[in-house]
Parts: C-alpha cells; structure tokens; sequence
C-alpha cells in the first residue's frame, strides 16, 4: 500500500519514473563536477559545497520517490 493504503495508478508510476531517471542523471553529473573542480584544482570552495548541499537535495528526494515505488511491507 502506498501513501495512506492507495496504489499507484500506470501514468503515476510513470511520472514518478521519468522524474527519477531525471534527478539521477543531475546527481551523476553534479558528482563529475565536483570531481572534475577538485581534480583540476581550480575549485572553488563555496560553490562546491553548494554543489554538494544541492546532490544531498537531489539524494533525499531520489529516496522519497523510489519509497512511494516500493509497496509497504510489514515484516
């Protein structure tokens, strides 16, 4: 059951798909760029930690999705 016992409908789960492929494909390239900013020594310090703060957004959110995928199962 999902979010207060109702199932995700075929376009919901779609939806929630795309938007998943969508925020792991920013964290993937957030990730190399930081990498690259640390690597080529350039960096600057402020933007990467914004940079990272934004990847931990992206990690949350990333999370909260694929929880409403996955059905509730009591153990």
């Amino acid at each position: 059951m999902i979010s207060g016992g109702r199932r995700l409908g075929a376009e919901e789960e779609e939806a929630i798909r795309r938007e998943l492929a969508e925020l792991r494909q920013e964290h993937r390239d957030l990730d190399a760029a930081i990498a690259f900013m640390v690597e080529s020594g350039g960096a600057d310090t402020i933007r990467v930690q914004r940079m990272k703060k934004r990847k931990l957004v992206l990690k949350d959110r990333i999370a909260r999705l694929e929880d409403r995928l996955l059905p509730d199962i009591i153990a």
